[in-house]
C-alpha cells in the first residue's frame, strides 16, 4: 500500500487511498503508523475515500486511534492531494467530511499550489452541539480544575474547542491542556486553546489536541480561537485575522457566521507500506 506524509503547519498526517473500503480496523492502522518510533509518525491518518455527496471523503483517526470528525489542517493536506492526484477537476471541489461537505479552493502560483482555502461552517455555542454535560453554553465562565481557575469559551467548529486567553496569565499547553481537555463538563473531551492578542489583526495559539495532545498547529483551533476573539471584541470584527502556531501561519476569514480558512499544505515524503 502506498502511503504519502503531508504537513500543514507543522500538523502533519500519513495519507493512504482506500477507494474499495478494504481496511478492516483503521483505528487500529491508525495508532501503528502514526507511532513515531514503530511506524511511520503522525498527528494522524486520513484515508481517501469515494463520496456520493461530494467529490471525495476524508476519514480522520487521531494518533491514539480515535475518531475527529474534521481538522483544518489535514483538510487542507486533503485538497492539496485531490486536486494533484486528479480525483476532482477543477480548483474548487467538495470534500465529504464527518463535519458536513467542506468547500475547498486551491490557489496556485507558478501553477503550483501555494495556498488551500477551506470553508470551516458555522460555529455554534450551544451545549446540545458540543456537547456540554449539565450547561447551557460556556462563554467567558471562571472554570476551577485541580485547584487552578480558567476563564474559558468553549465553540464547536467542526470539533469543540475551548478557548483561553493569556496575555494576564501564562499557561502550559501539555500540563494545563490535559487536565481541561477530560473534564466532567465536556461530554466527548474538547481541544483546548491557549490564545495571546498580537494585535487587531494578528494572534497567536498554542493547541492542546484531543486524542493527539500538543501539535504544532491546529486548523479548526486556529479558527476557533479567531471566531471567539471576535465575538469577544478582541480583534477587529471585518478584517482577516492572521494567527501564528508553533508550526506555521494562518489566515482565518470570518464573513457573517461562515468561517473560512487559508493556508500551506506539503508533502513531506511518500513510500510502501508494510502491513
Amino acid at each position: 500500500m502506498n502511503f504519502y506524509k503531508m504537513q500543514g503547519a507543522g500538523n502533519d498526517f500519513v495519507f493512504i487511498e482506500d477507494f474499495n473500503n478494504e481496511i478492516e480496523d483503521e483505528c487500529l492502522l491508525a495508532k501503528k503508523l502514526c507511532d513515531r518510533h514503530f511506524g511511520i509518525g503522525a498527528d494522524g491518518l486520513v484515508i481517501v475515500r469515494k463520496s456520493e455527496i461530494a467529490n471525495a471523503k476524508m476519514v480522520i483517526i487521531n494518533a491514539d486511534g480515535s475518531r475527529a470528525n474534521m481538522c483544518g489542517n489535514a483538510i487542507r493536506c486533503f485538497g492539496k492531494y485531490v486536486y494533484e492526484h486528479n480525483i476532482a477537476n477543477g480548483d474548487r471541489f467538495s470534500v465529504e467530511t464527518g463535519d458536513g461537505v467542506k468547500d475547498i479552493e486551491i490557489i496556485l502560483a507558478n501553477e503550483k499550489v501555494r495556498y488551500v482555502r477551506v470553508y470551516m461552517g458555522k460555529p455554534s455555542y450551544d451545549g446540545r452541539d458540543i456537547p456540554l454535560n449539565n450547561m447551557e453554553s460556556i462563554i467567558k465562565t471562571d472554570i476551577t480544575v485541580d485547584d487552578k481557575t480558567y476563564n474559558m469559551t468553549t465553540v464547536l467548529l467542526g470539533v469543540p474547542h475551548t478557548i483561553i486567553f493569556e496575555n494576564d496569565k501564562e499557561y502550559d499547553v501539555i500540563l494545563d491542556g490535559s487536565k481541561i481537555e477530560k473534564i466532567d463538563l465536556f461530554r466527548e473531551g474538547s481541544n483546548v486553546n491557549f490564545v495571546k492578542i498580537i494585535d487587531e489583526t494578528h494572534i497567536k495559539v498554542d493547541t492542546w489536541e484531543r486524542g493527539a495532545g500538543a501539535t504544532l498547529a491546529c486548523g479548526t483551533g486556529c479558527s476557533a480561537s479567531v471566531v471567539v476573539a471576535k465575538k469577544l471584541g478582541l480583534v477587529h470584527k471585518d478584517k482577516e485575522i492572521f494567527v501564528k502556531a508553533p508550526g506555521g501561519e494562518l489566515v482565518i476569514e470570518v464573513l457573517g457566521d461562515d468561517v473560512f480558512m487559508k493556508g500551506p499544505a506539503e508533502v513531506v515524503f511518500e513510500g510502501k507500506l508494510s502491513l
